[in-house]
């Protein structure tokens, strides 16, 4: 049963690595990539290291996903050409 969470845990970071990547809305892009860090501290978590998954879905997840945010509404979408 263990590998088979494992199993669906990489499925789901492929799955939001790929629609990250083809996202043209930037907003909807770092919530997809926030989802692939927790994915990724689920799976740290899932395989015994727990100090490694806290913190990366604490760091990764949160913090980084804040920032993204923060960058996004700071800029604006037209050149100034």
């Amino acid at each position: 049963m263990h590998w088979q969470i494992e199993f669906l845990l990489f499925a789901i970071l492929i799955v939001a690595a790929l629609i990250a990547l083809n996202l043209r809305n930037l907003l909807a892009a770092v919530v997809t990539l926030t989802i692939f860090s927790f994915m990724v501290a689920l799976l740290m978590i899932s395989m015994g290291a727990v100090d490694v998954g806290f913190t990366e879905a604490v760091v990764g997840a949160g913090i980084v996903g804040i920032y993204f945010v923060a960058a996004i509404f700071k800029t604006t979408r037209k050149s100034e050409d």
